[in-house]
């Protein structure tokens, strides 16, 4: 008997598809799903993003790809012939389970407006075309807004509840004990504090300390959150270092002070904001990274089904605990790959265990388990991990980032202990129980995509500022060494703001 062609295969096997009632196979435009930010003029983002759920002929939301090439595109241009910008528009993000991210970045600002095209091949999806009127800013133009209105806007959560339990210690900031202690205790040669004021919108700042070039940024993030939104005056310390530094108790003499930190730990009480790493990968997606927070979205390795059944682990030698993983995966490489890509703390161990070749991140979610173990504090890989589609096994930690507190053990991810002596135990029990470790890493997915939408970010530095203004009991002032730190130029981007600039009584 001849065996068939493969093209007419592939359409018998989807006509049998459609003649049993799949309703996955088809996309419905007009049906599916399309929202966020990133159709609204007013949110002023580095990279614009909203979100696409497929949806079928029968209204039901897929739940994967659709087969095939994917014909989803989106069009973004000026709605006056007259504008010509430059906006980059790359491919939709496909996250593997129905829903799609699109993204596109400005590079000018736009008055007119902005025309925006959702097409599943040549036909409209959802409300498509988008008509954003202008003006439309760029993320590099200076036009703060009204505090009340850019977080109405954003749609800011109203209570974070690490912000809360931060600044439970400290009902009222004493600016003249910080003034007299933060030099001495923290601004020594192994210092690594930045010393900054806030006055009408302005940045001043003073280097405390020798390492202090991480201050690039937070310079960063202050100077985007200044060209957006009208912040509070106020004055505070901003620790660059790895490690919280405020140890004292609450109740202590002398009572503790609120250092801003990108880390906590259970034994510190510094103000913790969203860690450098993600905050530059937000600033700098689609220009100056290739990780961030978006595209590794799109980027989460085969489908579980397809993924190797072994926990993984790829990086530095920061903590002892990593270089037990290698030892046990390489006593248990059915369960384990484990690998340390650098030697630094422990050189005396690379000929024992071995150096692992790197590997680029979006690889590791071939891997169905990851292993979080703790570099020098929290791994910082941890939000992205959490936005794979891998289960994340996370070692008890006494460090922590902003977004931690809203995730649960055995909801989210799955604790191992801080020793790791039942991290074989859990992933057997992964294997052993498939749906359920996969249901796990589907919900600690999207919890952590909803945290840590880039504007949900700007949201929380702003309370962070706002809540520290609020206790401050004297006024802020631009002290001595201090420079202002300018906006970065922008010439090839004019930009005219037109929002009327609201007075200090006003706020």
């Amino acid at each position: 008997m001849r065996s068939l062609p493969r093209a007419l295969l592939l359409q018998l096997r989807l006509a049998l598809l459609v003649a049993a009632g799949a309703p996955e196979v088809l996309v419905s435009a007009p049906r599916s799903l399309v929202w966020g930010p990133g159709l609204q003029a007013a949110v002023v983002l580095p990279v614009r993003y909203f979100y696409l759920q497929a949806v079928n002929s029968e209204g039901q939301n897929l739940t994967r790809s659709p087969p095939g090439q994917t014909p989803f595109k989106v069009v973004v241009k000026s709605l006056s012939p007259k504008e010509l910008v430059r906006i980059h528009v790359p491919k939709p993000l496909d996250r593997n389970d129905g829903t799609f991210l699109m993204r596109y970045r400005m590079y000018e600002t736009v008055n007119e407006g902005l025309k925006i095209e959702v097409l599943y091949g040549d036909e409209h999806v959802a409300q498509s075309p988008y008509i954003l009127k202008g003006p439309v800013y760029h993320e590099y133009c200076e036009c703060p807004e009204d505090p009340q209105a850019w977080q109405k806007t954003l749609s800011c959560p109203t209570k974070e509840p690490q912000i809360a339990k931060d600044f439970a210690s400290f009902p009222s900031i004493n600016l003249q004990q910080m003034l007299n202690e933060v030099p001495k205790r923290f601004g020594d040669e192994r210092g690594a504090i930045v010393h900054y004021t806030i006055l009408d919108n302005h940045i001043y700042r003073r280097s405390l300390g020798k390492y202090t070039d991480f201050k690039m940024f937070s310079d960063e993030i202050l100077l985007s959150l200044t060209r957006k939104v009208l912040l509070p005056d106020l004055e505070f310390y901003v620790n660059l270092g790895d490690w919280p530094l405020e140890h004292r108790k609450v109740n202590g003499t002398p009572s503790p002070i609120p250092i801003i930190s990108w880390c906590g730990s259970l034994d510190s009480r510094d103000v913790v904001l969203p860690t450098y790493d993600i905050t530059h990968s937000t600033l700098e997606a689609m220009r100056g990274v290739t990780n961030d927070l978006l595209s590794i979205q799109g980027n989460t390795g085969p489908s579980w089904i397809n993924k190797t059944e072994r926990a993984f682990f790829r990086g530095r030698d920061s903590r002892e605990e990593r270089l037990q993983l290698v030892q046990l995966s390489k006593e248990n490489p059915q369960l384990l790959d484990a690998g340390i890509t650098g030697y630094f703390f422990f050189q005396e161990k690379e000929k024992e265990l071995g150096k692992a070749k790197l590997m680029g991140f979006f690889d590791f979610f071939k891997y169905k388990y990851q292993v979080n173990v703790d570099g020098t504090v929290a791994a910082y890989r941890y939000p992205y991990l959490m936005l794979g589609d891998s289960l994340v096994l996370k070692q008890d930690s006494p460090y922590y980032e902003h977004f931690y507190m809203a995730l649960e053990p055995w909801k989210h991810y799955v604790p191992i202990k801080r020793n790791l002596s039942d991290l074989l135990e859990k992933v057997k029990w992964a294997k052993e129980n498939d749906e359920e470790a996969k249901k796990i890493a589907k919900e600690g997915q999207l919890m952590t995509r909803d945290l840590l939408q880039p504007h949900r970010l700007y949201c929380y530095y702003y309370q962070v500022l706002q809540k520290y203004a609020e206790r401050q009991s004297s006024k802020p002032e631009v002290r001595d060494g201090m420079e202002l730190v300018p906006q970065p130029e922008d010439n090839t981007a004019i930009c005219q703001c037109h929002r009327k600039k609201p007075s200090r009584e006003e706020l």
